[in-house]
């Protein structure tokens, strides 16, 4: 069943060596378990870490894929006196998503969040026609204190 081999437990050599040995003292008539190892000797078990408010899907790296670019325009860069920032985002995001990416890649935690839909337009280039894509655009607001480093330097 390979499928299912991700999700087994994977024991040291010695484990595997002690139960060959009890196993085979079973099956000679002998009843006696496998000795137990002391509290000392025996390998933890890591669980699972608790999920950071700031991660995305369980995973860090996700807050990425939620945020494309922050966008800098002339309304974006005065909005920015107002501690408001702006960022194309993945179209398939919500608010609450785009707050915990925020929080992740920039260590700010955001007051508010409001999300713009902008469908594509239709182009046309000689006689092929198309159409642009669609975005989303997600305007971040933060306390009066915090601040993002996106626009130093353009």
């Amino acid at each position: 069943m390979g499928i299912f081999d991700k999700f087994k437990v994977k024991k040291s050599a010695a484990d595997r060596d002690q139960n060959k040995k009890a196993d085979k003292k079973n099956r000679a008539g002998e009843a006696k378990p496998a000795e137990k190892k002391p509290v000392e000797q025996q390998e933890k078990v890591s669980a699972k870490p608790a999920l950071k408010s700031a991660e995305i899907k369980g995973k860090g790296s996700q807050a990425y894929r939620v945020l494309i670019k922050p966008l800098v325009t002339e309304k974006a860069s005065s909005a920015g006196i107002l501690n408001k920032y702006v960022f194309a985002v993945n179209p398939r995001m919500n608010k609450v998503e785009v707050k915990k990416a925020v929080r992740a890649i920039y260590n700010v935690d955001p007051v508010k969040v409001n999300i713009s839909n902008f469908s594509g337009k239709q182009v046309r280039y000689g006689r092929t026609s198309g159409q642009t894509k669609s975005w989303k655009k997600a305007v971040v607001t933060l306390k009066s204190g915090d601040k993002i480093e996106v626009y130093e330097g353009v």
